[in-house]
This record gives structure tokens, C-alpha cells and sequence, in this order.
């Protein structure tokens, strides 16, 4: 295992040098904080909703140990309402993980405006190491995560693109890809003390190197880190039940915050694309989505 650990690390660090970037969206989650901490110079982006979230406490505890630059952007209701509309539009989808995006959206624009021109994240840590909770209970982790890594796509591309901001991605490196596929499942999915950690690996790695509380911190999925759940729960107050029950649209919703960004995107997109020759049809909106794709992203 010791050589597993020396090959990761050793791949990492030649990836963030290779992938230089003078921003990162910086969630204090272990997977910034160790890119975080192979170049500590890197100026820091952290969001938060209305000043909710855990991720403002690890953000700025990671951000202090390693003494970074770091600016914190608080997102205000409006803010994130009117949010919606760009980034669909952007996106070109109303997926119910709009929240997450909204996240990225937001920390970019504050890239932006502090004049940064690209930016680092931590897209495809969590597919390659296990890192979602769900993974846990995979019968083939393996051939899953080689599955999905033949199709990684993160929201951080267009977003960024919409800014004219480069975008890095240390964990998308071709050698750290590799390197992620040949570790076993064990060794990504493990228990430690008496909690079962994903991307064991990862932070066996950076144990010695960053604070506990860091490195064996829980994962928190993006919107719950950041408190954007909280608008979940704002955007469904404003479908009445009447309007969900009488749907007159072709889509099979999970909610009413699904129906609500699907009436967004009439506006800013327009129909639902068709699958085309190579695509399958996803059986609950009919938009084309990859073969080898477990979800639909329109």
C-alpha cells in the first residue's frame, strides 16, 4: 500500500503543477484541501447560502492551517433565484442538482470579478476514489467506476467557459486516472474507527500531512456544504399542488422543484432535444443522453 500512496501523491502534485491555476473553488472538502495543499499559494473561493453550511467552518480551517488567500462569497436568495435562468441556459438543463451548479455558477462569477483567469476544482475525485455515499453498496465497484470514468462530465466546464475562465482539473489527468483504476475497491471504500470512509485511500495518503479534522472529515454533497438545500425548499413553495397534480408536459418529474426548473427551461431553451443516432432516449424526458450514462443531465 505504501507504494500505492507514494505513486498517488507523486501523480498528484506533477498534475496540480501541470494544471496550474491561480483560483480554486474551495470548499475545504478533501479534495481541495489536498490540492489546496500541494500549491497553497492558489487563491481560495468558498460559497455559502445566506451564511449556512459546514463549508464555511472547513473552508476557513483549512484555509488558515495552510495560510491561503481565501475570499468567501455569501449568496443571498435573490442571488441564487436569479441565478437559475443563466444557468440553465448555460447548462442547457433543469436536472434536480441545479443547486450544485448554482454553487459553481456563483464562485465563478466571484472569480471573475477578482480578476482571476483560471480555476482549479475537485471534479472526478468522489467517481475515481469512491467517494459517494451510494458507492458503498455497489456489488462491482470496480467495473462501475471504470463505467463511469469513460464519461466524466462536470457542470465546472461550461460554467467557466461562460466566463472566459480556464478551467483545471488535477483529478481528470490522464496518469492520475490510470493510476485511480488500478487501485482496488478496498482500498477506496474502508472502514476507519467505526465510520466507513470513501476515498480511504486518498486520505491515508494526506494523513500525516493535514489535520485530522480534515483529512477524515465527512463528505458533503456540494449544496449541503455550501446550505444551498435551503433553496430547494424556497423553490418548491412556489409550485401549488393543483400545478404539480395537473402536469401537462411529457416529463415524469421527481418534485416540484423538478417541474419548477423544467418551466425555466421552456423559457431560456425551448424543447427537449431528441436522442440522437448513437444516444439512448431517457425513459422519463426523452432527451438523448450516452450509452454508457446511469443518469440523464437534461
Amino acid at each position: 500500500m505504501e507504494d500505492i500512496i507514494l505513486e498517488l501523491k507523486k501523480r498528484l502534485k506533477a498534475s496540480v503543477r501541470k494544471n496550474r491555476a491561480e483560483g480554486m473553488l474551495f470548499s475545504g472538502g478533501l479534495d481541495t484541501t489536498i490540492l489546496a495543499s500541494i500549491n497553497p499559494k492558489i487563491r481560495a473561493i468558498s460559497v455559502n447560502f445566506n451564511s449556512r453550511g459546514e463549508d464555511i467552518i472547513y473552508s476557513a480551517t483549512a484555509a488558515r492551517y495552510l495560510n491561503m488567500e481565501r475570499h468567501e462569497k455569501s449568496v443571498t436568495t435573490d442571488e441564487a433565484i436569479n441565478a437559475i435562468p443563466e444557468v440553465i441556459g448555460i447548462l442547457k438543463t433543469f436536472d434536480p442538482a441545479i443547486p450544485n451548479d448554482i454553487v459553481v455558477y456563483l464562485g465563478l462569477k466571484k472569480a471573475k470579478e477578482l480578476g482571476i483567469k483560471s480555476i482549479s476544482t475537485g471534479d472526478a475525485s468522489d467517481e475515481l476514489f469512491g467517494g459517494y455515499s451510494y458507492m458503498q453498496v455497489i456489488r462491482d465497484l470496480d467495473a462501475y467506476i471504470r463505467r463511469i470514468a469513460q464519461n466524466m462530465n462536470f457542470s465546472s466546464g461550461p460554467l467557466a467557459k461562460h466566463f472566459c475562465i480556464k478551467l483545471r482539473q488535477p483529478f481528470m489527468d490522464k496518469k492520475v486516472i490510470e493510476l485511480a483504476l488500478s487501485i482496488a475497491p478496498e482500498l477506496k471504500i474502508k472502514s476507519e474507527g467505526d465510520r466507513v470512509h470513501g476515498k480511504w485511500i486518498l486520505r491515508k495518503a494526506y494523513e500525516e500531512s493535514l489535520p485530522e479534522e480534515l483529512v477524515w472529515q465527512s463528505k458533503r454533497p456540494l449544496e449541503c456544504g455550501s446550505g444551498m438545500t435551503e433553496l430547494r425548499k424556497i423553490i418548491s413553495s412556489t409550485i401549488s399542488d393543483k400545478e404539480f397534480a395537473n402536469n401537462p408536459y411529457p416529463v415524469k418529474f421527481i418534485n416540484k422543484e423538478h417541474f419548477f426548473y423544467y418551466k425555466v427551461y421552456r423559457d431560456v431553451v425551448g424543447d427537449i432535444p431528441a436522442a440522437e443516432t448513437g444516444q439512448k432516449a431517457c425513459p422519463d424526458c426523452s432527451a438523448g443522453m450516452h450509452t454508457t450514462s446511469f443518469h440523464c443531465r437534461t
